[in-house]
């Protein structure tokens, strides 16, 4: 034996190689069941992470098709003229753009709809082109612009709901335009976008015609600018920040949209990350469960060679060679499934993305595939492997497989340590933030030991309250819980976080979707009337009024900006990165209203509802998020600039606001008595009991007051609907991969324990059991192990999902319990089903050649 392979403390690589490969001949069935637990897992993370990358490379290759333009300056008035002669030696060429929306009206077929209306002068889009039918109705479109044929291009949306054509008529306001063409797509437009917003293009020299621009009527004001190449815009921009923030413009360079979108989207791979992370994270508990009881079986197989002289870490490298083998069949083919998924995730998101996705094989996808396969691999299953080295060579003569192995193994530790540092390091690659990665991996944490703690507390319930008197079937099956060769704390552990990652996904997802309904109920609101001048607000009324239908709400709204927070200019606090407010909360325009309560809607969080005091400052009521986002706190004073004027108030109180409800919802609420004489227009909201009626009043209204525009929430709710059903089918698709995954831990989790049930039940049959007898103590105690650890997962996941729900996502958290009770039933039938499955054998065939084949 001194010669031999095995006497040397460090045998040849390809020796250990050697005898891995011939142990696994015959458990290669058993493998591909620990190979198909991180097959879906893997498959999941390369395919998003291919469609980030991709997504990220087409964002930086269409970046200028995106903006249309090198320089988009934008804002709520018309340029301060005082910037003019800065503003026309900007760039090389110019275009011009004033955007709002209003309602249009085909005259052929009487349809009316709101639409977004955008009036341009010059040859705007610089960079990427219209997809228009026909394809010179473009050309058309800018010769019109010098010469006095009005003609208008078209979103394919509104053509098609109107069943209209290029050649037709439009009316804008007080003006009809020759329809030229049908626009299918504008350079950054998404179908998201054109579904909820249908864009009429004029020239823009005909807008004062139209009688659409009135005082305090909501518009956008965009000059587009084309720069020679190589010019740096973002430093020209530069020097033009303070100038061009004092008077209330916005900048929007190719780099920052670059950013913006990049971010936006990053959010959303971020999230899928975490879905297909939880796909792996089951994967995980396969892979742990299949070589647990793996190795139970290599046991007498160790022992022989330690007998021949190897080494307890020597025989534990041998099936660690194997694990990492299989573990890099199963990331191989999980990398080659993820290819494929990334190719059709474009085309499900298809509807959202601004840009087109060129796809392509992210080899760094698959690179990160195969380590992640092979690393879950070997760390999941180094805890099992582990008492493989305490093996003794008497486990050949000796039946108890835990007097080698109960003693501490301080390695264990070690492992435990780099699994929470695995999963701790992977959650904060997808959120970014600590806080969030150690809640993740706390939980999960939690939830292993108080699995494990049910599992050992079943044991010795049991036998400390065995029932004797019980039937023999029912005695033999919860015996099996506690006798030697159990599976209680394997199964229901990895059974029950199976059951807690699907469950508490499910509840995410519903959560999630829940947040973007809105009421839809008899009585609410189906009609909204904006822009109403103040002197038009009685002959609008007089038109609901004389068709009998209800003024459900009349709001006024008047549009200001930040000025100042506590005294010190938003100019000021934009500069301070490390305060954390937001930069939109300071730069945008708000839109306010004036009333001294609260509505249905709204529910009073602090302080008190908006008031004005004596000292004559008022005392505002803001949306709870507005503090967070803009770090202010109760009492603080902002300034706003309302149109030109400053107005000092002093927060007061603030709302948590019910942004799902049909109603006229605001982040900010002045009190009475101080917004009346300010510019400002009025919302109106109505109910029509069909659309004969609302085509009567749209029709009507576009006669008599053309710049009054109204939006059919019918047709929101519509378009609402089409968009959730594919953010759905988005998030159940990813889902899938989790749930699959899930289903295969279960799985394997009960056929891999096929070895420890085997010869206990051929020796009951030896003894004169019935096959009917047997199947019945199967089945009592696989039913008790998997319902028992559906119903641990299942309270454990709608604790976690409550936990998200109220310090996350801070919503209601209202769980559907149907899905829920239909997965414990499921988890609970599979499990007793493939438990009676793993019999078959022993039922079918002589007890001594059931023994001759396991041995």
């Amino acid at each position: 034996m001194s010669n031999g392979p095995l006497s040397s403390t460090r045998p040849a690589l390809s020796w250990l190689w050697r005898m891995a490969w011939r142990d696994s001949r015959r458990s290669r069935s058993r493998l591909l069941l620990f190979v198909s637990a991180i097959v879906l897992g893997i498959a999941a993370l390369v395919g998003i992470r291919g469609f980030g990358d991709n997504l990220a490379r087409s964002i930086d290759e269409q970046a200028r098709e995106l903006v249309g333009a090198d320089l988009v300056l934008s804002g709520s008035q018309p340029f301060d003229s005082t910037l003019a002669p800065t503003l026309r030696q900007l760039g090389r060429d110019r275009s011009d753009e004033v955007a709002f929306a209003s309602l249009i009206q085909f005259p052929k077929g009487q349809g009316v709809r709101l639409a977004q209306i955008k009036g341009l002068t010059g040859n705007f889009p610089y960079y990427g082109d219209w997809l228009t039918e026909p394809t010179t109705a473009v050309a058309t479109f800018r010769q019109s612009m010098t010469s006095r044929e009005r003609v208008a291009l078209v979103d394919d949306a509104l053509l098609v709901q109107f069943a209209a054509k290029p050649g037709d008529s439009i009316r804008v306001g007080k003006l009809t335009f020759r329809i030229a063409g049908r626009v299918r797509k504008t350079p950054g437009q998404s179908g998201f976008s054109a579904a909820v917003a249908p864009t009429v293009f004029i020239p823009g020299q005909y807008l004062p015609e139209t009688g659409l621009l009135q005082r305090g009527s909501r518009v956008q004001y965009r000059s587009y600018y084309q720069f020679a190449p190589g010019t740096n815009v973002d430093a020209i921009i530069k020097t033009l920040e303070k100038r061009l923030d004092k008077v209330n413009i916005n900048s929007d360079t190719v780099t920052e949209r670059k950013r913006q979108t990049g971010r936006s989207f990053t959010d959303l791979t971020r999230f899928l990350n975490l879905v297909a992370f939880v796909a792996l994270l089951l994967g995980c508990v396969g892979v742990a469960s299949a070589v647990s009881l793996y190795v139970r079986e290599k046991v007498a197989s160790v022992a022989v060679l330690r007998c021949l002289g190897a080494s307890g870490s020597q025989a534990m490298l041998i099936y660690l060679l194997q694990i990492a083998a299989m573990g890099f069949v199963g990331a191989s083919v999980g990398a080659a499934l993820g290819t494929a998924v990334q190719l059709l995730l474009p085309q499900l998101f298809a509807g959202f993305l601004p840009v087109t996705v060129n796809v392509a094989v992210s080899w760094p996808a698959v690179a990160q595939g195969l380590v992640t396969g092979v690393l879950v691999a070997v760390l999941f299953a180094l805890l099992p492997l582990l008492s493989i080295r305490r093996v003794s060579p008497l486990r050949t003569l000796r039946a108890a497989y835990k007097e080698d192995t109960a003693k501490p193994d301080p390695l264990r530790i070690v492992v435990y340590g780099l699994i929470v540092v695995f999963i701790t390091g992977f959650a904060y690659l997808q959120t970014r933030e600590w806080k969030q990665a150690l809640g993740f991996a706390g939980g999960l944490l939690v939830t292993f030991f108080v699995l494990a703690g049910l599992g050992q507390g079943l044991r010795l319930l049991v036998r400390r309250f065995y029932p004797s008197s019980w039937s023999y079937v029912w005695r033999q099956g919860l015996a099996n819980l506690y006798r030697p060769n159990n599976q209680t704390l394997l199964l229901t552990v990895s059974i029950g976080l199976g059951v807690f990652l699907m469950a508490t996904l499910s509840l995410l997802q519903g959560l999630l979707l829940s947040r973007v309904q809105v009421s839809a109920s008899d009585g609410q609101p189906n009609m909204v009337l904006f822009d109403i001048q103040p002197e038009q607000r009685a002959g609008v009324t007089q038109v609901l009024t004389s068709r009998r239908l209800p003024i459900l709400q009349q709001v006024p709204v008047v549009t200001m900006r930040m000025a100042a927070i506590n005294g010190q200019s938003t100019a000021e606090l934009k500069k301070d990165t490390t305060n954390g407010r937001s930069r939109g909360g300071l730069t945008r325009e708000y839109r306010v209203t004036y009333r001294n309560k609260l509505i249905s809607s709204e529910k009073l969080d602090q302080g008190l509802a908006p008031y004005l005091p004596p000292d004559g400052i008022p005392r505002i009521s803001v949306d709870s998020d507005f503090l967070r986002r803009l770090q202010v706190e109760l009492g603080d004073t902002l300034t706003f600039n309302v149109q030109g004027a400053p107005l000092n108030t002093i927060i007061g109180g603030t709302r948590t606001v019910d942004w799902t409800r049909v109603q006229t919802n605001f982040q900010i609420v002045f009190p009475a008595g101080v917004l009346e004489p300010a510019p400002q227009f009025v919302v109106l909201m109505t109910r029509v009991p069909d659309n004969n009626v609302l085509a009567a009043v749209q029709r009507e209204l576009v006669q008599r007051f053309p710049n009054v525009s109204a939006i059919d929430l019918g047709l929101v709710l519509q378009t609402l609907d089409d968009i959730l059903s594919k953010i759905s089918f988005v998030i159940r698709f990813m889902a899938f991969f989790s749930i699959a995954t899930g289903l295969v831990v279960v799985v394997s989790s009960v056929i891999v324990s096929r070895y420890q049930r085997v010869q206990e039940s051929v020796l009951l049959r030896t003894l004169g059991a019935s096959r009917r007898q047997i199947l019945r103590i199967t089945l009592v105690e696989y039913a008790l192990l998997g319902l028992l650890a559906a119903v641990a997962g299942l309270v454990l996941a709608v604790g976690a999902a409550w936990a998200l729900a109220y310090f996350l996502f801070e919503v209601p958290f209202l769980p559907t319990m149907v899905p829920l009770l239909i997965l414990a039933a499921v988890t609970t039938a599979l499990t007793a089903l493939i438990g009676l499955f793993n019999s078959r054998d022993v039922l079918t065939r002589p007890p001594l050649e059931v023994l001759r084949g396991e041995a």
